[in-house]
């Protein structure tokens, strides 16, 4: 169980009068939004809009106009472009977009996207070589490239000019890439977004380019046409859905419902999703994106960079059943060392709880070991690094938890690694062979002093409402208007009155989950329940119990009636009470940016 705390205090009286009048919202919508800090009526109106027409122009970010006009004046200069691309669904949506566009226009680049586990992350030496003996003159960079300073130095070296568009975070000594547009470089001030994904930095920068083209060819791509791919990278890779990345996020889910690549429509069919079915942020995360990412983890990114630009429908069906494939052996792949890594969980934790954990299995397949560490922090709620042999070395990848800076612990401890990287929420490390059982003690030391004691997972909820109120059709319609949700737009959470669980059946495909029937107390209203993962704490004894739930409140299709779809995100006795402010440390697991797929990778 966690404890249970307000998203904020409760919000200074701010609602003007007849605001929510003029804005045709409820005092329930309103509440929710200003308890996020959203509370003037400029603020509401731009984030329910959200429309394509905030876009900011491609020119009014810093970098753009430079990196765009050299991009354009060595195309038509008829210099040989190359793509490096990326090996996740950042990475591959990112280089799909270039590649359409560039195309579009009669140029047709190469491009080169890393063997996850023979190349890593990032640019490298050898294929820099190889694309010199190519003629490359060119190379464009995406979701990579803004940490490679040896393999950039030596493209400058062989003549090649680099222009890097990336999305991480800059080091203190840049590569000597002759151009750049990573919008985490310079003033933060004067960039309009921050934090957008690999695939939005792209997506921007040859909107820029497809002007500039377009001056010269008399016809333009149609940029909203790419937005699919953007929705897709952006979400994947978990970046936080404010400001921009909202609208093309927002515009994106609308692409993917009628789409027009066969490549998403068959992807789609193999997810389940019928062909013009509208597509939830939610279904990204959980059905497309793992599919497409599978490739790269099981066995090549380039068969999902070819699904995403295929224009038959017959090989689209072809790739995205061999991507569906590769998903249920990651899966599998997964299972198996998931169970592994949780028994020796248990047995670390067994004399007594503990701050961190380093899991081992030789034979560990290193493209699922950072999902196992995700899953493992999801049961044991402390940092954790899943490490497996990987040519002459062990590699590691490690998770955290809210509020705990990883790269900053292991910053502390280098003494027993060859490299590490990462940043807060996620990190990659190459121990030293032999020297396992050292590293372990050290992240065992160094996550107590950080931490103090086992720490106590918090849910931010936004409010208490009774199962009657929860039903009303109009607060699930505003809820709607809230989408997408991820970090920086968490759903909403809510706790409800206390509730007599009147029926429990555990699901047929997930026995470890349960579907209740709970009424409330207070207003009398009966509701359904999904509470995944608590059939061991939730039990069939409980039955006439009663129980007070934090959940999240959606509409659903049950049997072609719309109703309120309520998922259990906790659950305590009723009398369960909730703490006035937000935790004074950390921050609350939705409230947390998210991790790239790719962060936790070392160079190769």
């Amino acid at each position: 169980m966690a404890d249970w705390h307000y998203r904020d205090n409760a919000p200074e009286e701010r609602q003007k009068a007849g605001l929510c009048e003029r804005l045709c919202i409820s005092p329930f919508l309103m509440n929710i939004l200003q308890h996020r800090n959203i509370a003037s009526e400029a603020e509401i109106n731009d984030y329910l809009n959200a429309r394509l027409a905030g876009l900011v122009n491609p020119e009014r970010w810093p970098q753009i106009p430079e990196a765009a006009d050299f991009l354009v004046e060595s195309l038509l200069a008829g210099k040989k472009l190359a793509v490096w691309g990326d090996y996740d669904v950042d990475g591959t949506t990112s280089t799909a977009i270039v590649l359409d566009v560039l195309e579009f226009h009669g140029f047709h680049p190469s491009w080169h996207i890393p063997d996850r586990h023979r190349e890593g992350y990032g640019l490298n030496l050898d294929g820099i070589e190889e694309m010199a003996r190519e003629g490359v003159q060119v190379v464009l960079t995406v979701d990579s490239g803004i940490s490679d300073v040896k393999a950039i130095a030596k493209a400058r070296e062989l003549g090649i000019d680099v222009v890097v568009s990336d999305h991480h975070l800059p080091p203190e000594n840049l590569p000597p890439a002759s151009f750049f547009f990573n919008p985490r470089m310079g003033d933060p001030e004067s960039v309009p977004c921050p934090h957008l994904a690999g695939v939005g930095v792209a997506f921007f920068l040859m909107a820029a380019v497809n002007t500039r083209l377009a001056r010269k060819t008399g016809r333009a791509y149609k940029m909203d046409s790419a937005l699919d791919l953007v929705a897709l990278g952006t979400l994947a890779d978990v970046m936080r859905l404010t400001g921009q990345n909202r609208i093309l996020v927002r515009g994106g889910l609308r692409k993917l419902e009628h789409p027009l690549r066969p490549g998403i429509t068959a992807l789609k069919a193999v997810c389940g999703i019928p062909a013009h079915a509208p597509v939830t942020a939610t279904q990204v995360s959980f059905k497309l994106a793992p599919r497409i990412n599978a490739a790269g983890r099981m066995r090549h990114a380039s068969i999902a960079l070819k699904l995403m630009r295929s224009t038959s429908y017959g090989e689209s069906a072809e790739l995205a059943a061999e991507l569906d494939e590769l998903n249920r052996t990651r899966r599998y792949t997964e299972s198996l060392i998931l169970d592994e890594a949780r028994e020796q969980a248990r047995r670390q934790t067994k004399d007594g709880p503990v701050t961190g954990l380093v899991l081992y299995g030789k034979q560990w397949h290193p493209g699922v070991i950072g999902i196992v560490a995700t899953r493992i922090i999801e049961e044991f709620n402390v940092p954790c690094i899943i490490v497996c042999d990987d040519k002459d070395t062990l590699k590691g990848s490690g998770r955290s938890i809210p509020g705990f800076d990883l790269y900053a612990g292991l910053a502390e401890i280098p003494d027993h690694l060859l490299a590490f990287g990462g940043h807060k929420q996620a990190a990659g490390v190459r121990i030293l062979p032999g020297q396992l059982d050292a590293f372990r003690r050290d992240f065992q030391n160094m996550t107590k002093r950080r931490l103090g004691a086992t720490p106590v997972p918090t849910i931010a909820v936004d409010g208490v409402i009774g199962f009657r109120d929860a039903a009303r059709p109009e607060h699930l319609r505003e809820l709607a208007l809230m989408e997408p949700f991820g970090p920086g737009n968490p759903e909403p959470v809510f706790v409800s009155n206390p509730l007599e669980i009147l029926g429990r059946t555990t699901f047929r495909n997930h026995p470890d989950s349960v579907d209740l029937n709970l009424k409330d107390t207070v207003d009398g209203c009966i509701l359904r329940a999904k509470a995944w993962g608590f059939a061991q704490e939730i039990t069939a004894h409980m039955v006439h119990d009663t129980i007070r739930i934090a959940f999240t409140l959606r509409t659903e299709n049950r049997y072609g009636f719309m109703g309120p779809e309520i998922t259990v995100k906790d659950w305590g006795p009723a009398d369960k009470p909730i703490a006035d402010a937000p935790p004074q440390t950390g921050l609350a697991a939705d409230e947390e940016e998210g991790v790239g797929e790719e962060d936790d990778d070392l160079p190769g």
